[in-house]
């Protein structure tokens, strides 16, 4: 049995391996609110949204694949916590009654995974049911597909035979077929059913011809016992690997189902925390690799707006056809809050999340990059420059062709001159790859190059002195306002 509700032809694995650039991007886009919101306490579903996150998706039929069963799970919320709530169940009864076969002799293993395999058998059985009462409601192809092979592999005829055998192996007598080997050693012991007492008359009456010899060993002969229990193990051993497999099989398939509905219940904590504010969101249309598209309507920042109790401002954008986009403009005035929702929207579009938003269209990055301004830092063995010159080149050795990197205030930290040449030549590096590029800057000389040369693939964006929060089009100004600034942190006297 497979779930498949993460990809339609491979399972979902949790890997706590990632790039060294990851911790940046988590850090400059606010990634642990994120995380922590949609976990609400559950560290399965924390993993696995960061892994989700940070392992975004390439290909827009794997997006759309993830989009259509979160979209499932969001019609029908309480059915997917309920199927969530039963794994969880399963998985932890198991933990605490069953720690794993400690049995060496075959018949230990067999009685412990006949009790395992009840357990497990038990828990098939309330997911049969689940699938019978709500499996028709669904649409998405993932859990269709899921719903579907629980009722064709877990039918009524299925668990009948279950029981039969767990009947069989539940007696004490057990019978063995052998054959004599050179030397007149047994071989090939096997375990057999005991068809002429559950048969027929006709096969009790057959049974009658076949001559029999009993033999009966004494309680105290040891080695007569010991003989016996080898000739038992050697018939039972087949018949409990089996039994083991089975018991694992099934066991697998619970802890593969609880890690892929972890990112389902992940999406619906966030979706329950964004509407109770009443905020917008929307399922993003991905476009391929290559496509020039990114354009939104009332985009906003999700990880401020989990932190705020009012409503977050949200921005609209038209930057088709565009591998660069330039925001300037009055300090506090929007610019680095516009630029985290880009990147957290990319990647909630990528990993198949909802994007808080009331539009969202893009194209598929192969990468996102962060490269954020750093407050002071005491610890810092280097200048700022060379601090920011170091996570540039980390950066450099994961950036491919049609990556997305966001720069906020980079380089700022040496003078104009020296911080506006850099990034210049950074970002027409990166454009020439085919890497798009959204910079917030206050460097006037880098941002006004690049104006001067009317570009048909750029567009600049401007935040306005009157904090409304919006980002309008707009020619960037040799000036950030930082008189704006000055007079609301000392505000003029009144006195004469």
């Amino acid at each position: 049995m497979k779930v498949r509700l993460m990809y339609p032809d491979q399972d979902f694995v949790v890997d706590d391996t990632r790039p060294v650039y990851t911790r940046d991007l988590e850090q400059d886009l606010g990634l642990d609110i994120v995380y922590h919101a949609a976990a609400q306490g559950d560290s399965l579903v924390h993993a696995v949204i960061r892994q989700a996150l940070l392992s975004p998706l390439k290909q827009v039929d794997h997006i759309r694949y993830r989009q259509e069963v979160l979209a499932d799970c969001l019609r029908a919320p309480d059915v997917i916590r309920e199927l969530y709530r039963l794994t969880l169940e399963t998985l932890e009864t198991r933990r605490k009654n069953w720690l794993g076969v400690f049995s060496r002799s075959p018949s230990g293993v067999l009685r412990e995974s006949v009790d395992l395999l009840k357990l497990l058998i038990a828990a098939l059985a309330s997911l049969q049911k689940l699938a019978d009462t709500q499996g028709s409601h669904f649409e998405s192809q993932g859990l269709t597909a899921f719903w579907t092979m629980i009722q064709n592999e877990l039918d009524d005829g299925y668990f009948a035979r279950i029981q039969e055998q767990f009947n069989y192996l539940s007696r004490s007598e057990i019978i063995i077929r052998a054959e004599l080997g050179r030397d007149l050693k047994g071989t090939q012991y096997t375990l057999v059913r005991n068809t002429a007492k559950n048969g027929g008359m006709l096969e009790r009456l057959r049974s009658l011809r076949v001559p029999s010899y009993t033999l009966h060993v004494d309680p105290r002969d040891d080695a007569g016992n010991r003989a016996l229990d080898y000739l038992k193990d050697a018939a039972l051993n087949p018949t409990a690997n089996a039994l083991a497999q089975s018991a694992e099989h099934i066991l697998s398939f619970f802890q593969q189902l609880k890690i892929e509905l972890a990112f389902f219940i992940g999406g619906l904590n966030l979706h329950d925390q964004i509407t109770v504010k009443g905020e917008p969101w929307c399922i993003p249309q991905p476009f391929p690799l290559g496509h020039k598209v990114r354009h939104c309507r009332g985009l906003y920042d999700l990880a401020l707006s989990l932190l705020k109790e009012d409503h977050v401002v949200g921005n609209d954008l038209d930057a088709d056809n565009m591998d660069l986009i330039i925001v300037t403009g009055a300090n506090q005035g929007g610019k680095t809050t516009f630029l985290r929702s880009m990147g957290l929207a990319q990647l909630m579009m990528q990993s198949g999340l909802f994007v808080p938003a009331q539009m969202f269209s893009a194209n598929i990055s192969t990468g996102i990059f962060t490269h954020f301004r750093r407050e002071e830092d005491a610890d810092m063995q280097s200048g700022k420059l060379d601090e920011e010159l170091q996570r540039l080149s980390t950066m450099v050795d994961y950036i491919q062709p049609h990556s997305l990197v966001l720069f906020n205030e980079s380089f700022a930290s040496t003078n104009e001159r020296e911080g506006a040449e850099i990034l210049r030549q950074v970002t027409e590096a990166l454009l020439e790859c085919q890497v798009q590029v959204v910079s917030v800057s206050h460097l006037y000389a880098y941002t006004q190059t690049f104006y001067a040369r009317n570009l048909s693939n750029a567009i600049f964006l401007r935040a306005e002195r009157d904090r409304t929060f919006k980002l309008k089009p707009g020619q960037p100004l040799a000036t950030s306002f930082g008189r704006d600034l000055y007079h609301r942190m000392f505000p003029p006297s009144q006195e004469g």
